[in-house]
Parts: structure tokens; C-alpha cells; sequence
């Protein structure tokens, strides 16, 4: 049970969400740049650096969201996105998004993790300044989502039919569609 009063039928971080439109909607917007308009990284990419991260802070609604929505957009591939939460270093993606899933790991424990090493590394794998500069961004957004999800005791749905149902509509849609603010239903 959730530690202040929230909308009951709404798991996760859409209970806070409807809770408080007023900050619902500047995050839903800033997810949407990072996770789902036109970028260098694909949504399925930027989706599995969501993903990873929640699965570090051990976020069970943002893992398994972010997860169902990263494997909509890699063709239904949801092996592939457990074995990004399990090893990324032995999944089967880029150097490059490896290399990005590392920054990604390093933001999770502390931004100051980071070296440059790490971020030569991206470099030399391919990824832009811009690439690096939105892994950063997404792992230090997807840190806030998990302590605002888990800080306040959302509860989420146990088995995955949820989220797989969730996951065709963000992906088409996003984290910004004009229905999805005003019922906080974006995630």
C-alpha cells in the first residue's frame, strides 16, 4: 500500500503522476525527448538504458514497463532484454550500446563514477557527444523515476500480461500524447 493516498487503480509511476499533473507533465515530456522522439539511438536503444538502470535500483514497475516497451520496439525480443538486465556485456547488442550501458551502470552508482575512460571508450565504440550526453541524462532521470516510484510505495502488477498490453501504446505514442499527460497514464 502506497504511503500517502494515490489513485488506486493506477500502478507504478502513474499513481504519483495523477497525484500531481502539475509535475506529471514536464517529466513525461522530458522522458518523451529522451526515450521516444527522432534520436541517433533507436526507442528500443534508449529503452534497454531505462530499463538497465531501473533493473540496478531494482525498480520493479520501471524495469518491467520500460522493459516491455524497449522489447516492442526490438520486434517482441524480450530475451534480449532480460539478458541486458542480467549481462550486458554478453547480450547480444553494439559495442556501442554496451559501451553506453556501462556509463549508464557507472551514473546509477554515483555521476562521479563516470571517468574518461569510460567515455572514451563510447568514443572509440562510435557513440556521438550527443549519445553520451542523453545516456547520462536518461540514467539520471531513470534514478529520480525509480526513488519516486519506489519512495512512496507504488505497487505494481506482478505478472507481465500488464505490461505487454502498455507496451504497443507507449511505443507508438510516447511519454507526451495529449490524453496520456491529462490522465497521467503515460507509463
Amino acid at each position: 500500500m502506497a504511503y500517502i493516498d494515490l489513485p488506486a487503480d493506477l500502478p507504478g509511476i502513474r499513481g504519483p503522476m495523477a497525484f500531481r499533473p502539475e509535475t506529471a507533465k514536464p517529466l513525461n515530456e522530458l522522458v518523451n525527448v529522451l526515450l521516444h522522439d527522432a534520436h541517433s539511438l533507436s526507442p528500443g536503444e534508449r529503452e534497454l538504458i531505462a530499463t538497465y538502470v531501473s533493473s540496478q535500483n531494482d525498480c520493479f514497475f520501471c524495469q518491467t514497463i520500460h522493459g516491455a516497451v524497449a522489447a516492442q520496439h526490438l520486434g517482441g525480443d524480450e530475451e534480449l532484454v532480460a539478458n541486458v538486465k542480467r549481462d550486458f556485456v554478453q547480450a547480444g547488442i553494439s559495442d556501442k550500446l554496451k559501451a553506453l550501458l556501462a556509463i549508464a551502470g557507472k551514473v546509477q552508482k554515483g555521476g562521479k563514477h563516470v571517468t574518461p575512460d569510460d567515455i572514451g571508450k563510447a568514443r572509440q565504440a562510435g557513440a556521438t557527444d550527443l549519445e553520451i550526453h542523453d545516456t547520462v541524462l536518461i540514467a539520471a532521470v531513470f534514478c529520480m523515476c525509480n526513488r519516486y516510484v519506489d519512495g512512496l510505495a507504488t505497487w505494481a502488477p506482478e505478472g507481465p500480461e500488464y505490461y505487454r498490453g502498455r507496451a504497443p501504446k507507449v511505443a507508438a505514442e510516447g511519454y507526451s500524447a495529449p490524453a496520456a499527460v491529462a490522465t497521467s497514464a503515460a507509463r
